[in-house]
């Protein structure tokens, strides 16, 4: 699904299981708490425990995954803290992104843009939740690639990854994450070489997305005091 810069890590044995699983995870179709056991995958993928141990390292490096000592490793849950820290960062680093991409598109990188919007509409028109969640994380790093800063490319890789973990456990709107005319409007900026416009209207579209979580205090019921403090 996304496109990679690890020229080293692509010639290892577990980089295509790294990759499937990670594809897996930010399309939602293995969702957070998932326990990955080193056995089940190994037969999976038919190859040994240590490559896929290897690729769950991977993913532990990427906060993708978290190993529990003696349980095993599995998807990661971040708090609600966590997740929006998650879109803060985005906040902040995004807009530049889209900024650069504006001055630096060349007329096949808005093509290709275009291309992956129409892939995105017809994943949200067919009811393919979980391509067009891909879909829609994918249009992100996108826009990074075009800026072609690789600091800042990286970061947007992992937080876009990341955020499809806080989707899919705090996400309280009916429609998918990423509205198809947001999406439109920034490409419409890029390819117009407006820099300022477009960094505007990623903090919008990212600010609006940070809204559409249910991240404020979990309510707790209160036991009665008399229940609480009873003399056994």
């Amino acid at each position: 699904m996304f496109n990679e810069d690890r020229s080293a890590e692509k010639q290892t044995s577990w980089w295509p299981i790294y990759i499937a699983l990670r594809d897996a995870i930010v399309s939602h179709r293995l969702t957070p708490g998932t326990k990955l056991p080193e056995d089940e995958l190994a037969s999976i993928y038919a190859v040994s425990r240590t490559v896929v141990r290897s690729a769950l390292q991977a993913l532990t490096h990427d906060r993708l995954a978290r190993l529990q000592p003696n349980r095993g490793t599995f998807i990661s849950s971040p708090s609600k803290a966590e997740a929006r820290e998650v879109f803060e960062a985005r906040i902040l680093i995004e807009p530049k992104v889209a900024a650069i991409a504006a001055e630096t598109a060349k007329k096949s990188d808005i093509a290709k843009l275009r291309k992956h919007m129409h892939v995105e509409h017809e994943a949200v028109s067919s009811g393919d939740a979980s391509q067009a969640i891909a879909a829609s994380a994918q249009f992100h790093i996108e826009i990074a690639e075009i800026a072609n800063h690789t600091v800042l490319t990286d970061f947007v890789r992992e937080l876009v990854s990341n955020s499809s973990l806080v989707v899919a456990l705090y996400w309280k709107r009916r429609e998918t994450t990423c509205e198809s005319h947001a999406h439109e409007t920034l490409v419409e900026a890029i390819a117009n070489g407006d820099g300022s416009r477009a960094a505007d209207l990623m903090k919008r579209h990212l600010e609006d997305v940070l809204s559409g979580m249910d991240l404020g205090p979990t309510e707790r019921k209160q036991d009665r005091l008399a229940d609480i403090l009873r003399l056994r």
